[in-house]
This record gives structure tokens, C-alpha cells and sequence, in this order.
């Protein structure tokens, strides 16, 4: 039997840091997206395996063949009839077991063993020279990186888990005798990572790093006045503020008592990296069309950097809204463009609607995540975890968006799923990181506005 216990998070401290190597992967937005905020640590840039410069073409050529691979399953679920069981074929590869009953899960499974060879086989092989050039601290958003590190005897690597929960494929074949330590979202998927066999004093539950900007430093000084406003926008008939106003104030302060709320709500619809569900916008905007002309409704699509997502935008917004502004596609040519792009429009964000990919951790925003079906095992998990903390809302029809969204609002039902967000979600993940970075350990707190 596997006994579970609260992580001591106690090792030998280290040296200030304030350069590191930052590494991710371009598998999807998520494993960039949680690099993104740690930008300004990374020594030289960030690294993106598969992408720099200093790989040999066999391994630039095993990288596109992944991604495509990727990108293809991820859009199969969308495709009618066909689609769902061939999907079905990728996400058992990638299938996430019940964490219960608690039980050992240590031996490596098939896709570890196919990852390792791959990395004795060259895979990650420029990157694992790069790190050699310098002696940094390497912190990784991908499994394989880390893996690859871990083999070549790199002694001081962090991996951030993009989700609530994870395959085996992100731990060593004995991860009693690795370096890795690893950076995690929430309390399941430490649970997760002790199952795997990885020791308590390798793993820290920072929370999933979300931007600087979006929080205004440890003391969330920008997400205090943004969720403020959010509330009052969310809760037109004060059902939420009837029964949590005392709890607001006490957490908001000032900021709640001179917030107002804005002209309009402004729902943000997301696609993932590989544009899967885009045409899901076309019902939700055209269900929400009377509201966005009347200005009640401001819509954000969000194409990434998608050209074929942010041509099917362009063409719905000018068949249904001509020039509206209350209809804005984000999309932009770079991943740094579009992150920053994307930060922005959170901002003012009131409700984001996505698959419960990695964006589903900015509910700690104290932002309602409507959830459109998720992709994948791991999504699936993510579901879970904002179900557990009620701050996700299954979509109903899309194309009957404009009734039963604005029903929730009456009820004040978005705006609790945003408080508890706020409440229940890790937000201070960046800070936290550096603080393992700076000091070797991590102090554990259970103040909302303090983890």
C-alpha cells in the first residue's frame, strides 16, 4: 500500500538565481503559455525543443512529425462520425488512470519506455547540448525535456505540470533516483505525482504560473481591481453580493468598494493551438448577435496564431457583424505577440469560454470558465478539478446562448464560480517558482490571497 503524506518541501538551499534555462515545447499553447510569465529568468531565451536553431535536421524533422501528429488527433474529435474513435486511438496513449483506489503507479508504462528510446535516439539532443554551454538551474514545461536532462545528468531541473492531472510519461523510469523536481498546479496532481513515485521533497504545489500582469505582484494589486469589477458585471440582480458581500469586502478591500461595473459584458471564446472547436464560435456569436448590436455584449475570438482560425473569424464577423467593435479576433504572429495580446483582453474579460485546457487554472483570476467538451485525458481531469472547486459551468446548446448564459447571470451563478476561483485556485505560481529558485524551499500557505 502506498502511504500519501503533505510534502515537507524542505531542500538543500541554493543560490539566488536570477537567470535560468526556461524550456518548452511547441505541443499546444499550454506548455508555452506556462513558460511565458517566467520570460524575463530565461538566460538567452526561451527554448523551444524542435524549433531552435542548434538541432540537427533529423531531429527538426522527428519534432514537425510529432507536432502534426498532435494537431491532427486534436482536430479528429471534431470531425462527425469518424472523428471520436480515431481520436480515441491518441488519448489511449496518453490515458490518465482513477487516482483511486490509492495504489502504486512507480512502473513505467509504454509511452515512457518510447520516449526514452526516442531520447536515446537523439530526441532532445540539441537541447541537452545548449544546457551544458552554462551551469543554470533548467526549468521545463514538457516532459521530455526534463526527461532528456535527467539522463544526460543535469542536476537542477524543474518541471511545471500544465494540468490537474498527468500521465506517467512526465516521470523517470525511477523516479526515486531522479533529479527532477516538479512544480505543481494543485493538490491532485502532487497526489498524482507521489503515486508516480516521485518523494515529497521533489515535488511543490506553486500553482500554475499565471502572468505578472494580470496579478500586480504577490499583493494582487491588478486582480483585486479587475475581479472587483468583474463581480459587479457578472451579478446584475445582486444575487451573488446578497449572500458574499462580507466575504468580498474582506478580501477585496477598497478596491471592491469604489469598483463599478462596465459598459457591457465581454465574453472571450478561445480555441486551442491546434484550432480545434473554432466553429463553435460561429453559434455562440450569432446566438449572442441581437445582444452585440444592441452593445449589451462585447465577444473576443481568440485565434492565437492560427491564420486558418483567424481567416473563419474574419469571414463570420464580416458576414454577421460587418465592422462591429464589439466583435474583436485576437491574432497575431508570434507566440510572445499573441500572449501578451491575450493578457491584455483578460483584463476586461468577464467570462472565458474554453476546453478545460491549461487556461482552466486563470479561473484563480477570479474569471467563470464556461467549458466546451474537452480533448483529451487530461482535459478531462482539468473538467474534474473545476467542477471540485465550482468555478467551471458546463456549456449547454451554443446556439441558445443568448437564454440559458444570461440565466446564469441573473442567478448570479457566474459570479460565484468566479469567486471561488478566486478562492480555491493557486494564483501566485510565478512568485512561488522563484521563490523555490531562490531559496531551495517553499513556504506553504492557506490564505487565498497568499498561494
Amino acid at each position: 500500500m502506498l502511504t500519501l503524506s503533505e510534502p515537507s518541501n524542505k531542500l538543500t538551499p541554493v543560490k539566488p538565481s536570477p537567470l535560468s534555462w526556461i524550456v518548452s515545447a511547441d505541443m499546444g499553447y499550454g506548455h508555452q503559455r506556462a513558460v511565458y510569465p517566467l520570460r524575463d529568468l530565461a538566460y538567452e531565451g526561451i527554448i523551444t525543443v524542435g524549433s531552435m536553431q542548434d538541432i540537427s535536421p533529423s531531429e527538426k524533422k522527428l519534432w514537425r512529425r510529432m507536432l502534426r501528429i498532435y494537431e491532427f488527433f486534436s482536430r479528429l474529435s471534431s470531425i462527425p462520425v469518424i472523428g471520436k474513435p480515431l481520436f480515441g486511438l491518441l488519448d489511449t496513449l496518453l490515458f490518465i488512470p482513477s487516482l483511486y483506489p490509492m495504489r502504486n503507479l512507480s512502473r513505467p508504462n509504454f509511452q515512457l519506455r518510447r520516449l526514452v528510446a526516442g531520447i536515446k535516439g537523439g530526441l532532445c539532443a540539441g537541447m541537452v547540448e545548449k544546457i551544458r554551454t552554462r551551469h543554470l538551474p533548467m526549468i521545463t514545461s514538457f516532459y521530455a525535456p526534463a526527461i532528456a536532462a535527467d539522463l544526460a545528468g543535469h542536476d537542477d531541473i524543474y518541471c511545471i505540470i500544465c494540468d490537474a492531472d498527468l500521465n506517467r510519461v512526465w516521470v523517470a523510469e525511477q523516479p526515486w533516483e531522479s533529479r527532477i523536481k516538479y512544480f505543481a498546479p494543485c493538490g491532485k496532481a502532487a497526489q498524482r505525482l507521489r503515486t508516480y513515485g516521485v518523494p515529497d521533497n521533489r515535488i511543490y504545489i506553486t500553482g500554475f504560473p499565471l502572468p505578472d500582469e494580470l496579478l500586480g505582484g504577490p499583493e494582487l494589486t491588478v486582480l483585486k481591481k479587475d475581479l472587483s469589477r468583474r463581480l459587479l458585471q457578472l451579478d446584475p440582480k445582486q444575487k451573488f453580493l446578497q449572500r458574499h458581500h462580507k466575504s468580498v469586502e474582506y478580501f477585496l478591500g477598497e478596491d471592491f468598494q469604489q469598483a463599478k461595473p462596465g459598459p457591457m459584458l465581454t465574453v472571450t471564446y478561445a480555441v486551442g493551438g491546434a484550432g480545434a472547436q473554432k466553429e463553435m464560435a460561429l453559434k455562440i456569436a450569432k446566438s449572442l448577435r441581437s445582444k452585440i448590436e444592441a452593445g449589451e455584449v462585447k465577444i473576443n475570438l481568440v485565434a492565437g496564431i492560427r491564420p486558418e482560425v483567424h481567416n473563419y473569424f474574419t469571414e463570420l464577423k464580416e458576414k454577421y457583424f460587418n465592422a462591429s467593435p464589439f466583435v474583436e479576433i485576437i491574432y497575431r504572429d508570434t507566440l510572445d505577440e499573441y500572449f501578451s495580446a491575450f493578457n491584455q483582453i483578460i483584463h476586461d474579460t468577464d467570462i472565458l469560454w474554453t476546453k478545460p485546457s491549461e487556461l482552466s487554472f486563470y479561473s484563480g483570476l477570479g474569471i467563470p470558465i464556461v467549458m466546451s467538451p474537452a480533448i483529451g485525458s487530461q482535459e478531462q481531469f482539468n473538467k474534474y478539478w473545476l467542477n471540485d472547486i465550482t468555478a467551471g459551468i458546463k456549456q449547454l446548446d451554443p446556439d441558445h446562448t443568448d437564454e440559458w448564459l444570461f440565466d446564469f447571470l441573473k442567478k448570479g451563478r457566474l459570479a460565484e464560480a468566479a469567486w471561488s476561483g478566486f478562492l480555491k485556485a493557486r494564483k501566485l505560481g510565478i512568485y512561488k517558482i522563484r521563490e523555490v529558485l531562490e531559496t531551495g524551499t517553499m513556504k506553504q500557505e492557506d490564505s487565498p490571497l497568499l498561494r
